[in-house]
């Protein structure tokens, strides 16, 4: 929750505070809370991710019965002692649809994570390793998730003559399946989301079901069922999806909690 940094020392104690009660079940450490000192002078980063910043979850390292009506004075809790979650955004796009829902989906993240979107690429596996939480968005091609053929298809849709169809910087690039192909068995958070043709979906498929498949077969934990993003016969997203996607990734984000360890 780094938004809240720029909050005094009093008001972050009453987050955390307040973070206790809705992630401890004992009802000691419920009503027994820790000072809270930060230091926002320290700094420590990831590969490919931003400089790291905390999330307001203190990491008790600490546990014992306090008496009623006393207030513990050694436990201080300093930036190293704090939960920083890491989410990374992987997606496959061609028309440059996927791409915009993906940046959406992490401007929602953001109030709980430190978020990173890439193209299927720039996905390396030092990336994978600092994450927290994966998701990966792909666009609905022939009623499921995107081949060799349909991409090579979709290009030679934008290159004819009087297409309005723009392909993607990374088009070009691997698709989603082939990335997952090697993405080897892991034991964390994920979910998929993909872009469709607005339709029922019994007829338009959803490639996020296939890539949900996928992820379980790696060992991956759905944080929440996959999700579509609906785009016109014009291959435009169609008003709200993006406001939608942005609440999606609130919503993620909150869920996962639930299923994150407690760091200690």
């Amino acid at each position: 929750m780094q938004a809240h940094l720029d909050l005094d020392d009093a008001e972050l104690t009453l987050r955390c505070e307040q973070t206790i009660r809705n992630y401890d079940p004992c009802i000691s450490c419920s009503a027994h809370f820790p000072d809270l000192t930060v230091d926002r002078s320290l700094r420590t980063e990831r590969a490919g991710f931003p400089p790291r910043r905390p999330t307001l979850v203190p990491a008790i390292r600490a546990v014992r019965s306090w008496p009623s009506g006393t207030r513990p004075a050694a436990l201080n809790t300093r930036l190293r002692d704090v939960i920083s979650m890491r989410a990374l955004v992987v997606y496959e796009s061609m028309y440059g649809n996927t791409r915009a829902v993906a940046g959406d989906i992490a401007d929602g993240l953001r109030a709980d994570y430190e978020v990173t979107v890439v193209p299927v690429a720039e996905a390396t596996p030092e990336l994978l390793a600092g994450a927290d939480l994966l998701l990966v968005g792909a666009p609905t091609h022939m009623h499921a998730l995107s081949s060799a053929s349909s991409r090579r298809m979709a290009a030679q849709a934008a290159a004819k003559d009087g297409s309005e169809l723009r392909l993607d910087p990374d088009a070009e690039g691997p698709g989603m399946r082939d990335w997952l192909k090697d993405l080897g068995r892991r034991d964390s958070l994920a979910t998929a989301f993909d872009t469709r043709i607005n339709g029922v979906p019994a007829f338009t498929g959803r490639a996020s079901r296939p890539l949900a498949r996928l992820l379980k077969r790696h060992g991956y934990r759905l944080a929440a069922a996959p999700e579509s993003f609906l785009v016109s016969s014009q291959s435009t997203l169609l008003d709200g999806e993006a406001d939608r996607a942005r609440r999606w990734g609130m919503t993620i984000a909150a869920a996962s909690k639930t299923y994150l360890p407690a760091h200690a």
